[in-house]
C-alpha cells in the first residue's frame, strides 16, 4: 500500500511541476532582436565604441550577438555592409534601452564610428 501512495505522490508532484512550467511559459514575453544595418565610418572609432556599447547593452540585459564585422551574404536584394544584432528578453526591454540615457549618452561616440542606415526591433513569436 505504501508503494502506491509513494507512486501517487510522485505522479502528483510531476503533474504539478509540468502545470507550473506551463503557467510560467504562458506569462513569458517573447524574445526580441534589435537589428541595425550599419556603415562603418571610422574603424578605430568603432573599435573604441564597441566595448562601451556592449557593456551598456549587457547592463540592460541585452546580449550582443557580435555580428558587426561578420560577413553578410545576400540572398534577395542589396544587403547592408554591416549588421549588428542584439537579443533581448522582450520587445519592451529593447525599446526601453534605445530610449535610455545610457544609449543617448553614447550618441556622440556612435556617430563618429558608424552611420545607421536602419535600426529596428523584431519580436519573436512565443
Amino acid at each position: 500500500m505504501k508503494s502506491h501512495s509513494a507512486i501517487t505522490l510522485l505522479a502528483g508532484i510531476a503533474i504539478g511541476a509540468i502545470a507550473l512550467q506551463g503557467l510560467h511559459a504562458q506569462g513569458a514575453k517573447p524574445k526580441a532582436y534589435s537589428v541595425a544595418e550599419l556603415e562603418i565610418l571610422n574603424a578605430s572609432a568603432q573599435a573604441a565604441y564597441l566595448p562601451i556599447a556592449r557593456k551598456a547593452i549587457e547592463a540592460a540585459h541585452g546580449r550582443a550577438l557580435r555580428t558587426t564585422s561578420g560577413r553578410v551574404v545576400p540572398l534577395d536584394g542589396t544587403p547592408p555592409k554591416n549588421v549588428a544584432i542584439v537579443e533581448w528578453d522582450s520587445l519592451d526591454d529593447a525599446v526601453a534601452f534605445y530610449k535610455s540615457k545610457a544609449w543617448t549618452d553614447l550618441a556622440a561616440d556612435r556617430e563618429k564610428a558608424t552611420k545607421a542606415i536602419r535600426r529596428y526591433v523584431v519580436e519573436a513569436e512565443k
